[in-house]
């Protein structure tokens, strides 16, 4: 039997108590809150998760709020940080939606937690690239793409777990199959595989440079 400490006048645990999505043991399912109070709610619940949180969890999070008025406080809580130039962002990432600080207050975030910036290198990047555009793929393919060795850069992007193992390809040797990670679509801003810019817009933006030459992907600073 758990431990589980009472105020006087709080209310009883309820019987159907489910899972935290956001993290710990058993949470009670709380009533949707007040319609005048909806916006703050859902700013206060995204605050306090630290990864992207899909609509239905978070709509599950508030009481099962009716899903147009979920939608209309997410529109109202992104418009509002966009309108005041707010230091905090709402993204919709990773299949979910979180607040992330404004880009351009990167530098000061980063010396306030003591952080140095997150690179990659041109190889890294060119790997990752790859897989992201060819996925499934083996290492065996992403070296046929690159022309050199690549066990060491595909290993490290998995300890940084932008590139997750999906599987074995049916073939002699059974080589292992690499695809991209939802900590992936998170890093680069994206909502999912389709927000990749295409081959094509990537080819008329280097055609539209003639500086740019062969086209390269910079890794931002994080």
């Amino acid at each position: 039997m758990s431990d589980v400490i009472t105020f006087p006048g709080a209310p009883k645990p309820a019987e159907d108590a489910a899972p935290n999505p956001a993290g710990g043991e058993v949470v009670e399912t709380p009533a949707a809150p007040r319609a005048e109070f909806l916006g703050a709610a859902v700013e206060a619940v995204l605050f306090a998760v630290d990864r992207p949180l899909p609509f239905e969890a978070l709509r599950e999070l508030l009481g099962e709020v009716e899903p147009a008025a979920l939608k209309g406080a997410l529109g109202v809580l992104r418009d509002g940080y966009l309108r005041r130039g707010a230091g905090i962002r709402l993204h919709e990432v990773a299949g979910g939606y979180q607040l992330r600080t404004a880009a351009q207050a990167r530098p000061w975030v980063a010396a306030a937690q003591g952080a140095r910036p997150f690179r990659l290198s041109k190889a890294a990047v060119e790997t990752l690239s790859i897989v992201a555009y060819r996925q499934p793929v083996t290492r065996s393919e992403v070296e046929d793409i690159r022309g050199v060795d690549s066990g060491g850069i595909l290993r490290s992007l998995l300890e940084k777990q932008l590139l997750r193992v999906t599987g074995k390809k049916d073939e002699p040797g059974r080589p292992l199959i690499y695809g991209t990670t939802p900590e992936f679509l998170e890093l680069f801003g994206l909502r999912d595989l389709s927000d990749l810019p295409t081959l094509r817009d990537l080819r008329e933006l280097a055609r539209d440079d003639s500086r740019a030459g062969p086209v390269q992907l910079d890794f931002p600073d994080f």
